[in-house]
C-alpha cells in the first residue's frame, strides 16, 4: 500500500499574504493601486512588511560609516534604528532633493563626479 503525501497546490503556496481579507471582487494576483502621485511624499518606510528586495553592495569603510550613523541616532534619538531603516529614509531624502532640483541635485552631483 503506497503511501499518498497531499501536497498544496498553487493557489496555497501563491496565497496573498495580507492582513485584510480577500473579497470576491478582488482577486490575489491583482495589483494594487498606485498612487496618484508617488513623488508627492517620499518618507522612509520604517517598520513594515516590505514585500521587494533589493540588495546592495557596500564597502567594509561604508558598513562601518553606517553602524556608526545608526549607532550616532539611537543616542540621539533614543529609538532604535536598523540600516534598512536608515538606508530606506537616506533614499527618500535623495529621492526628494533629486525631484526638487533635477540635475542640480547632489545625487546627480554626486553621480557626475563618479
Amino acid at each position: 500500500m503506497p503511501r499518498r503525501v497531499n501536497m498544496p497546490g498553487a493557489d496555497e503556496l501563491f496565497r496573498s499574504t495580507a492582513r485584510e481579507a480577500a473579497t470576491p471582487e478582488t482577486s490575489a494576483s491583482a495589483p494594487a493601486p498606485a498612487p496618484e502621485d508617488a513623488t508627492a511624499s517620499r518618507s522612509g518606510s520604517g517598520r513594515v512588511k516590505h514585500d521587494e528586495k533589493m540588495t546592495v553592495y557596500v564597502t567594509s569603510d561604508e558598513l562601518l560609516a553606517i553602524e556608526q550613523a545608526r549607532l550616532r541616532l539611537r543616542r540621539a534619538l533614543g529609538r532604535n534604528v536598523d540600516r534598512g531603516r536608515l538606508v530606506r529614509a537616506a533614499l527618500a531624502v535623495a529621492l526628494e532633493d533629486l525631484e526638487a532640483r533635477d540635475t542640480d541635485s547632489d545625487i546627480a552631483e554626486r553621480l557626475r563626479e563618479a
